[in-house]
This record gives structure tokens, C-alpha cells and sequence, in this order.
């Protein structure tokens, strides 16, 4: 074989390889997107970049992401940035589950999801709110579970199409429907739904009392809402510098204006209204580790962020993509650490009931 030949075969097993590395690869857990399909969301390309600034601005200004007016634009703007990769990365569900022996991450997801709709105690047939639905994997999984009509909002409009996509996709769109909005003013009236359930969603809010206040406001008297909550857990010390920056560094990656102590969230619930049902940190023991899927995901990590490289220098993924990918593995690293030293919980349950008279 020639020189000419052996360099042209060569190239030829390059570029089929790396176009079965980019276009076949795609989320570990659903292939809902693919990497040639990354975007910045409802961001045009060209500001892709400039939108990952300004959402670490706001951090140079944190009394901004304090206020209900200000943190819709923060949320917004970070979840145009993050969700393409969330759903490629980690699939449609944009939230931890406990580690389940013999089951694959996916499993664990769907029944995680399936609990707090099978603790809402809802029939077929009822009307239920996923309050902050992202892409509506949660959603879809309930729905198929329960038979119940469930009804998501999320504050995203590119999550809302995708969402909208997704459920026709499943045959799920009689079942499921996706509103934008926010969740501190939803455009539903007044004791209009049988069940609500959150999943690591009012988080995002500057003040948990104000969305829990709404949530009780559209649910109907003697119905119950469930919520698993991020929030430092009992061993975070304030004084502890390497506690502070851990949880510092989980807001800054994940637009939380700023997480809550386990202690706040009954005491909240109760202050709007609720009767506390049940109250559980998912997360101990006998729970296997949360984190265990972002530790055995570093492979992986270095994997994505040559591909999203190669594919933002090539014109292919918006020039800020790759930013993004590496503010959310520092992210993740976070996230670990608090899981592992104990300081943080990503599924802090509370179960609680709008009494049947008011």
C-alpha cells in the first residue's frame, strides 16, 4: 500500500469515526438529544456566550437573585444554557434518585418519580401539578403510572417545547400538558388541582414561602403536596470554610439564589397553611449513595467535553457550549462532596395536606 493510500484510508477511518462518536453518542440514560443537537435553548447561537456571562453577572450582584422579579430572568437564562446538556448527559429526568441495588439509574429514576405520585394517593382520571416540570420526564413517568392528568410548568419556553415533544413522542400528550410560567404567580384558579408534587424544583425560588403559598393556593382543600427539597442537612457548619464553599459552589452551578437548612422547610409549610403529613431526607441510610452516578460519570465527562470541544471549534455547537459543559462538571464535583461529606441533600421529602376546611 502507498504512502497516498494508507493516508487516505486513514483519514476516511477518522472522519467515520468521529462521526459515529458524534452522532451516536447521546445521553447514557435516554437518547433524547444528541451532540450535533446541542444549542443554547431559546438563546440565539451567536449569544450563547454572552448569556453564559451574564448568568455568572448575577453572581457579582447576589441581592438581584434575592428578589421574585429578578430570579425569573436567572433561571430562565440558566436553563436555556444547561438543558440541552442535561438532556444529553443525563437524560430527561433533571433530578438525583437513590442508588438501588440491581437497578440501572433510569429504574431508580422512574421509581423514585413514581413514589411521590403513589404517596399523593391520586386516582385515575385526577389532575395533578408537576410545579417546575423541566422537560417533563417526571411528568411522563407519573402519567403512565398513575393514569392521572398531570399539568407542568416551568419558567423555560425552550423546556416547554421540548416538554410538548417529548409527550407526543411517548403517546402521552392526553395525559401530560406543559404551561410556561412561573411558579411564584401560575395561571390557575384557586382549588384546582387534586395533587401537587415538586421534584428538586422550588429550590430556584428566591422564597420558599411564596411558592408554597401558591401551591397551596391552587390545590384543592383536603389534597396533598409532596416536595423533595435541596437543602444542607445537620452536619453543615457555617463556620466551616470547606462547608461554605462546597454549598457556595453548588449555587453558583445549579441558579440557586440560595439553599435552604432541612430545618426551614416544615416550619415554611406549616407557616402558608399545611399540615405536615410525613417529613424524611431520602438521601440517609439505609438510601445507597445519590452521588455515586456523578463520581462514576468522569469518564464519561472527559468523553463529552472533547466532542462538545471539537464541536464548538468546528462551528457545530454554539461558542459558550463549552463553558457551560465544564461549569456544570465543577458542578457536579460539588455536588459529590456534599453528598459524601453529609452537608447536602437533594431529596429532603415533606409530604403535607391542605386541611379539608379552611
Amino acid at each position: 500500500m502507498d504512502s497516498l493510500t494508507l493516508i487516505c484510508t486513514a483519514a476516511l477511518l477518522a472522519a467515520g469515526g468521529l462521526y459515529w462518536f458524534v452522532c451516536f453518542f447521546g445521553s447514557a440514560e435516554v437518547k433524547g438529544k444528541r451532540a450535533v443537537q446541542l444549542t443554547g435553548g431559546s438563546i440565539d447561537k451567536e449569544n450563547v456566550q454572552d448569556n453564559y456571562k451574564q448568568y455568572w453577572s448575577f453572581f457579582r450582584r447576589p441581592k438581584e437573585i434575592e428578589t421574585a422579579d429578578k430570579v425569573p430572568v436567572f433561571v430562565d437564562t440558566f436553563y436555556n444554557l444547561v438543558t440541552d446538556i442535561y438532556e444529553w448527559g443525563w437524560g430527561q429526568s433533571f433530578h438525583f434518585s437513590p442508588s438501588l441495588p440491581g437497578k440501572s439509574h433510569r429504574e431508580a429514576t422512574r421509581i423514585h418519580e413514581e413514589m411521590a405520585v403513589d404517596l399523593l394517593g391520586v386516582k385515575p382520571g385526577a389532575r395533578i401539578l408537576d410545579a417546575g416540570c423541566g422537560v417533563g420526564g417526571p411528568m411522563r413517568a407519573i402519567a403512565a403510572h398513575s393514569k392521572a392528568n398531570v399539568v407542568g410548568i416551568t419558567i423555560n419556553e425552550y423546556q416547554v417545547k421540548r416538554a410538548r415533544m417529548h409527550n407526543k413522542k411517548a403517546g402521552l400528550d392526553s395525559l401530560c400538558e406543559v404551561v410556561c410560567g412561573n411558579f411564584l404567580q401560575m395561571p390557575f384558579a384557586d382549588n384546582s388541582f387534586d395533587g401537587v408534587y415538586s421534584i428538586e424544583a422550588t429550590c430556584h425560588a428566591p422564597n420558599l414561602e411564596e411558592v408554597y403559598r401558591e401551591i397551596y393556593r391552587v390545590l384543592k382543600p383536603g389534597s396533598l403536596y409532596i416536595s423533595y427539597e435541596w437543602v444542607t442537612t445537620e452536619l453543615y457548619k457555617a463556620e466551616d470554610l470547606e462547608h461554605v464553599e462546597i454549598i457556595h459552589g453548588i449555587e453558583r452551578g445549579d441558579a440557586l439564589p440560595g439553599l435552604r437548612t432541612y430545618k426551614d422547610i416544615a416550619q415554611v409549610a406549616k407557616k402558608v397553611g399545611f399540615e405536615v403529613v410525613k417529613e424524611k431526607d431520602l438521601a440517609k441510610p439505609p438510601s445507597h449513595p445519590w452521588w455515586t452516578r456523578l463520581k462514576m460519570g468522569r469518564i464519561a465527562y472527559w468523553r463529552n467535553h472533547i466532542l462538545v470541544t471539537i464541536l464548538a471549534f468546528l462551528g457545530i455547537a454554539p461558542k459558550g457550549t463549552v463553558d457551560v459543559h465544564e461549569m456544570l462538571f465543577v458542578t457536579a464535583d460539588y455536588l459529590a462532596q456534599g453528598g459524601e461529606k453529609g452537608i447536602f441533600s437533594p431529596m429532603h421529602m415533606i409530604l403535607c395536606r391542605k386541611p379539608a376546611a379552611e
